[in-house]
């Protein structure tokens, strides 16, 4: 089955770019032009088939609901009240972050709940489990992360938002830049560089970003690229392991458009990019 930017680039106005241009009072044509630029994503799952919407370039400004379990707080009903709660309001899309109790329930749940895009942060629950499972977060087995990013999918996450541009030389130049005022404040990133330092290995998000590509492409799922490294004190701001990660997403972004994987990345507002209007690319901002 073909992914929208596959559809697009072969001249294909698919119902999903048809149902964005009138909502967003464009021409049909020019949503399928900025999508198979990159320009213009639709979160979206095969197997889910959410509403359609549109996030990019010259589009209105989306709103993104975050919800999610504690691992003090596990109510599922309370999460499905507020994923509808969220659409009723007007939200555009959902994140769904539970670190909490049974993690597969509550996304399935909360999937069911609403008609909304979903997304999700993989490594959230893949540290949980690694946790549980041998009561230490860094034994994480990377085939087990694997895995779990394809069960996720399977469930009809329409955005993943998976850090892969952490890797050995990011921490190396944070190493020798030698401070951080505001430490490092991405539950994912943190997690994944003690991983990394722990098990002395490369980030297999990074080492290994083909089999991501893969899994998302088959599901269409968007490769929302994480900022493991951003900056949580106005003093970190622009430093040197916050853009050495911002330009191997942007490496990354490009490769994974050439496998006709839709991606955006979350990043510095210097590249032109904000969290929902992300492109493929930092030249095509």
């Amino acid at each position: 089955m073909r992914t929208q930017i596959e559809l697009a680039r072969e001249g294909i106005i698919s119902t999903q770019m048809a149902t964005v241009a009138k909502d967003e009072g464009f021409l049909p044509e020019y949503v399928r032009q900025m999508v198979a630029e990159g320009k213009i994503v639709i979160p979206w799952n095969h197997g889910r088939k959410p509403k359609a919407v549109g996030i990019g370039k010259g589009l209105r400004t989306k709103v993104n609901a975050s919800i999610g379990t504690s691992s003090d707080i596990v109510d599922y009903a309370a999460e499905v009240r507020k994923a509808k709660a969220a659409q009723e309001s007007g939200a555009d899309t959902l994140m769904e972050l539970s670190v909490g109790g049974d993690l597969d329930r509550v996304r399935r749940e909360v999937i069911a709940a609403v008609d909304l895009p979903v997304g999700n942060v993989p490594l959230y629950q893949a540290f949980c489990e690694a946790a549980r499972k041998y009561g230490d977060p860094n034994k994480l087995d990377e085939e087990m992360l694997f895995d779990l990013i394809e069960k996720q999918c399977a469930d009809g996450m329409a955005f993943m938002a998976v850090h892969c541009g952490i890797n050995l030389y990011t921490i190396e130049r944070l190493r020798k830049q030698g401070y951080r005022y505001g430490g490092l404040v991405s539950k994912g990133g943190v997690s994944m560089v003690a991983w990394m330092l722990a098990n002395n290995r490369e980030n297999p998000l990074y080492e290994k970003f083909d089999r991501v590509t893969a899994i998302l492409k088959k599901y269409d799922t968007v490769l929302s690229l994480g900022n493991g490294l951003r900056a949580g004190a106005i003093h970190d701001s622009s430093d040197r392991a916050q853009i050495q990660e911002l330009l191997i997403n942007c490496e990354l972004a490009e490769i994974g458009r050439d496998m006709a994987v839709r991606c955006w990345s979350k990043g510095p507002a210097m590249c032109r990019w904000t969290r929902w209007r992300g492109t493929s690319s930092c030249r095509n901002a």
